[in-house]
């Protein structure tokens, strides 16, 4: 039963009396009152006339395409929610209608499980008209119709600058929709905080958010890790468990750097989305999983469509809404607020006291390139409270030093009939065995992955032994993705 006192109305549109019967029956059993229509006509006829709470159209009909019909009433700002089904399971009428505006869409032959699911998400609470908002109102009601973990997640995305601004009214309109959302920007924006905004200013904000980094999984893992695994199907196996999308269940699945997947899980993942059924590594079952994917990354994905790295089929399944997240370039007007947040919280994190941000110090921020975005930003202020001796905030400038590739430490040779030059030299680093421990981590975690975290056969790889290539992973705290844990020796 849906939790509104009165109950729920629903219009089903669909010209086969067979699968209207069925869908009506359907929604009869759960509690709802619903209409029927068998054309265009007839569906504009019954909204005239009365206000629903939910509206299921099929995507075509004897007088043209259930999409008129959803033009029709976001042009009026109808605030029905409209879900679209569409018996030719191709990926572009999906997300044709999820980009009008249709909260969600269903394919035939319809899973009736999954039918109850979808329109009890779209009724669980009443939707309201984005397009007749002001964009202050707009922020104002995605922070007041929610529960405080939303305005909590909206809040974390400080700043009042128009780009922010842009990205909390995309939030808002992207929130009351099963549209999947890909966040763009550069490392250190926050698209994480994006994501979880979404989340929580949505109807999934009470469901599981998983956040996923696609980078950090070995290939050879990632079938069991997005869709998990039966006790023995792999070496290790040593019972049942549950992927980031069962995990997942009724909640949000974060997938952040998409770009860094393999092509052959990229298939697999464009299934998972596709049909919303998974099966698990070993099992000869799909299990139907209602999850809303969110993607993010900093790479530019069309390009590596262009290049072959990335399937355009997922690419178009994630990209059905964009959220470019702005870099601190195009938005230094946000400093002041930004650098008060991250002193209160770093200074809480840290039990020390909140020191006193100057404006010298802000003018020398506003003028600080900070390429690394908020990540770098955060880093030097962590810097800063940590050295600062009084109780005003002094803010060291001076560049952290970056590993120079090997190449650039490597001497030069001049060429042939060139006369001998000073040789150009890298900087010297400031702390050298620092240097050196980096560069063993960097060439440990490369070789660890290549091999699925199996240490015997990284340390064959690197002509180390077992034991020698243990104490250097204990000394360099080299821990496998998604544990605390030192890798493992078994094959994966």
């Amino acid at each position: 039963m849906p939790p509104t006192a009165t109950p729920a109305q629903v219009l089903v549109v669909d010209d086969e009396p067979d699968l209207r019967t069925l869908y009506e029956l359907t929604l009869l059993r759960e509690g709802y009152r619903v209409d029927a229509a068998g054309t265009l006509a007839e569906a504009w006829e019954q909204l005239q006339s009365k206000k629903f709470d939910a509206v299921i159209t099929d995507m075509r009909l004897p007088d043209g395409l259930g999409l008129e019909l959803l033009h029709r009433m976001l042009a009026q700002q109808r605030s029905e929610r409209c879900i679209v089904m569409t018996a030719y399971g191709s990926a572009e009428n999906a997300v044709e209608a999820l980009k009008a505006g249709a909260f969600d869409y269903l394919t035939k032959p319809v899973d009736l499980k999954q039918f109850r699911t979808v329109v009890a998400s779209a009724i669980q609470e009443p939707a309201t008209p984005a397009r007749a908002r002001t964009a202050a109102q707009l922020r104002g009601v995605a922070v007041a119709d929610r529960a405080p973990t939303g305005q909590a997640a909206l809040q974390r995305l400080v700043g009042e600058s128009q780009p922010m601004r842009t990205v909390k009214e995309r939030i808002a309109k992207v929130a009351r929709s099963m549209a999947p959302v890909l966040v763009r920007g550069e490392s250190g924006t926050g698209k994480e905080l994006v994501a979880r905004a979404i989340h929580a200013c949505s109807h999934r904000a009470d469901g599981p958010f998983v956040a996923v980094n696609c980078s950090a999984i070995p290939e050879s893992l990632l079938e069991a890790e997005f869709f998990g695994a039966k006790k023995g199907s792999y070496t290790g196996a040593a019972q049942d468990r549950e992927g980031y999308f069962q995990a997942a269940r009724e909640g949000t699945l974060f997938l952040d750097e998409i770009g860094d997947l393999p092509l052959a899980m990229q298939s697999k993942l464009l299934r998972a989305i596709q049909e919303r059924q998974v099966r698990s590594l070993g099992s000869t079952q799909e299990d139907a999983v209602d999850v809303r994917v969110v993607s993010a990354t900093h790479k530019d994905l069309a390009a590596d469509v262009l290049a072959g790295r990335f399937r355009q089929d997922l690419y178009y399944r994630l990209n059905v809404i964009e959220i470019m997240v702005p870099p601190l370039r195009e938005r230094r007007e946000d400093l002041p607020a930004l650098c008060e947040a991250l002193l209160s919280r770093i200074s809480h994190e840290s039990g020390m006291p909140l020191p006193v941000l100057s404006p010298t110090v802000v003018e020398q921020l506003c003028a600080h390139p900070l390429g690394g975005n908020v990540r770098e930003l955060e880093n030097l202020l962590h810097r800063a409270v940590a050295l600062s001796d009084g109780e005003e905030l002094q803010v060291d400038f001076a560049p952290t030093q970056r590993p120079a590739p090997l190449h650039a430490l490597a001497p030069q040779e001049p060429s042939q009939g060139q006369e001998p030059t000073a040789r150009a030299t890298a900087p010297v680093p400031s702390d050298l065995q620092a240097y050196l421990d980096q560069q063993e981590r960097e060439i440990l975690v490369q070789a660890l992955h290549e091999s699925g975290f199996n240490r015997t056969a990284a340390a064959q790889r690197l002509g180390l032994s077992l034991r020698q290539i243990r104490y250097r992973i204990a000394r360099l705290a080299i821990t496998a993705p998604g544990n605390g844990d030192e890798p493992d020796d078994s094959a994966a």
